[in-house]
């Protein structure tokens, strides 16, 4: 039984459990299944990647207060973040990976860093 190239289709020659005859296919078959085929995931992941940006230019220390203008003007956009937490208190601290903010009194937020 004659093995194929899952990219090219072409014969594989070699170890039984080989399923590309190349470096050359492997990466264009693994580039092709694992690109971010919707543009959903794609725009979703990058404006995650820029707020995380942005939260970390601003709070270089760990702790600041900025103002919300400051953010929206550095193109933070407040639907992307990565999880939510919750105080015993109930204050809600949104997360975009390690990188939070809370929501305070005047159209400001506490920039907060999360501790490894």
């Amino acid at each position: 039984m004659e093995k194929q190239c899952l990219e090219c289709g072409d014969k594989i020659v070699g170890r039984i459990d080989k399923k590309f005859c190349s470096d050359g296919c492997r990466n264009a078959y693994n580039n092709r299944i694992n690109k971010d085929s919707k543009n959903l995931i794609r725009n979703t992941n990058n404006r995650l990647r820029k707020n995380h940006r942005i939260l970390e230019r601003l709070n270089p220390d760990g702790k600041v207060t900025r103002s919300k203008a400051t953010l929206v003007e550095m193109g933070f956009d407040f639907n992307y973040f990565t999880s939510i937490y919750t105080t015993k208190a109930g204050k809600v601290y949104y997360f975009v990976y390690d990188q939070g903010y809370l929501p305070i009194e005047g159209d400001y937020y506490a920039l907060v860093k999360r501790k490894k």
